[in-house]
């Protein structure tokens, strides 16, 4: 799950950028490719070998996926200006940006988009979304394609990252951003405590310990907060699994595996931080946007986030972003990690594919420009400096987060605990939202109910989980 999805980045003649409110009668966020022929019958003059670059004199039409709407005024320009950037190279490539008003990647409009095979010719998706695409036969296998030459900084990506855009050795994707949970906190409530926000707590028995005494503080204010409600709590009740090295579900994706010691060890830390300490609060069943608010507005001391959950709160709830800071998931056996990526869609022509890979190459995965322009992105008053996505290895971490910090519009030093001390990042389950929905009730019970039977708790959702699995 991400928290996205629950919310759910000197013109030649020949760009055709289409703005985003003249797409949005135009054309939905999915509507059907322009078709395998460049998009307008267009003569091709490129090479059908996957591993030939493109030609710049090739002539293609390609529509893509989430441009941003005219609401982000900021991103729309950016994204203008790179498409314009881009023509300089690739004179002959259109490229026809698709927006859609709210959630760019909601559920029931991505399934009905690819059931019916009207996905753009480049479509925005998430990590998990990969099994779902193959299954509709949806995206095209760019292992050939995807090369030193078109992808430059290749060797630089996080090898994890990509392969999570990869089934039986094939490469479906590239990458636009990802995201491991780590602890995040609110400095003030830490400080008012006596608590140190540059060294937040490493272990679950360090959080239970600052979390009663945040809670003391008293003024409705809880030490630590958790979700259960709309799938939200399964995610999290996962990530808590992981951080102590277990897993919700066993290697072979067929059975549960979180009715153990562990998912015990999880399941009586929280009712007990809820019930003896006192020191989650009163109000329970939250789902995703509840704990922002409260930590956002000081009345929540931590919880666990993905970065990119700060910009969220400065950006849409008048947070600051010096009242934040976050350290590395407690426990730190292993983190849930997930993020977000583009998919060609299956049955383009070579040179379309090309192209595609040209674009997305220059746009996400070139430091220094497209979305890694940190310059840019400051004088645009966009955030700069959240952790995240940080995909780069070796000379091009190097070099991008030396400008992240550079141009930062808030104080990293803030984040130095959870980038210096990165957790392996662990794929979300098979069937996650189906998991996550039983899993619900497990979070819900014990924050809910004192009196709580956790084994049966546990047992319950191990067989309802197991039954969701056998339907795969």
């Amino acid at each position: 799950m991400r928290s996205a999805r629950l919310r759910r980045t000197r013109r030649p003649a020949a760009v055709a950028l289409v703005s985003a409110l003249a797409l949005t009668a135009l054309a939905a966020c999915g509507t059907s490719s322009s078709g395998d022929d460049g998009g307008d019958g267009a003569q091709q003059s490129g090479s059908s070998d996957p591993t030939t670059p493109l030609d710049p004199q090739t002539k293609v039409t390609l529509t893509i996926d989430c441009m941003p709407p005219t609401a982000k005024a900021a991103e729309l320009k950016e994204w203008k200006e790179d498409v314009a950037a881009f023509n300089k190279t690739y004179p002959n490539v259109t490229i026809e940006g698709r927006s859609t008003p709210g959630q760019c990647l909601e559920p029931p409009r991505f399934t009905a988009m690819l059931k019916a095979k009207s996905q753009p010719d480049v479509f925005y998706t998430y990590f998990t979304d990969l099994p779902q695409v193959l299954a509709e036969d949806g995206a095209a296998d760019i292992s050939a394609y995807v090369n030193p030459t078109s992808v430059p900084l290749l060797k630089d990506i996080d090898p994890d990252v990509l392969g999570s855009l990869k089934h039986d050795g094939k490469l479906y994707g590239l990458p636009t951003s990802n995201y491991t949970m780590g602890l995040l906190i609110n400095r003030k409530l830490f400080k008012d405590a006596g608590l140190d926000p540059d060294a937040p707590p490493r272990t679950w028995d360090e959080v239970r310990a600052a979390a009663k005494k945040i809670a003391g503080l008293g003024g409705g204010v809880a030490g630590f907060g958790e979700y259960s409600a709309g799938n939200t709590g399964g995610w999290h009740f996962t990530a808590q699994m992981y951080s102590l090295g277990g897993d919700v579900v066993d290697a072979s994706g067929t059975k549960a595996a979180f009715n153990n010691e562990l998912g015990k060890q999880v399941a009586k830390n929280l009712h007990a931080m809820r019930w003896e300490d006192d020191s989650m609060g009163k109000t329970q069943l939250l789902k995703w946007g509840d704990l922002q608010k409260q930590i956002a507005t000081d009345k929540l001391g931590m919880f666990l986030a993905a970065p990119d959950d700060i910009a969220y709160m400065v950006q849409q709830l008048g947070a600051k972003y010096e009242n934040f800071g976050m350290g590395p998931i407690p426990g730190a056996k292993n983190t849930l990690a997930g993020g977000n990526n583009y998919m060609i869609k299956k049955g383009i022509s070579a040179d379309k594919i090309k192209a595609a890979v040209a674009w997305l190459n220059f746009k996400n995965l070139t430091v220094g420009k497209g979305q890694f322009d940190w310059a840019r992105t400051k004088a645009d008053g966009l955030p700069v400096g959240v952790p995240q996505p940080n995909f780069w290895l070796n000379g091009s971490k190097t070099t991008d987060d030396a400008a992240r910090t550079q141009h930062a519009t808030m104080p990293v030093a803030n984040f130095k605990a959870f980038m210096d001390n990165p957790v392996p990042g662990k794929a979300e389950p098979p069937k996650a939202q189906e998991v996550y929905k039983v899993l619900d009730n497990v979070m819900s019970g014990l924050l809910t109910n004192k009196d709580a039977d956790i084994d049966k708790l546990l047992a319950t959702a191990e067989s309802q989980v197991n039954q969701v699995l056998a339907n795969q």
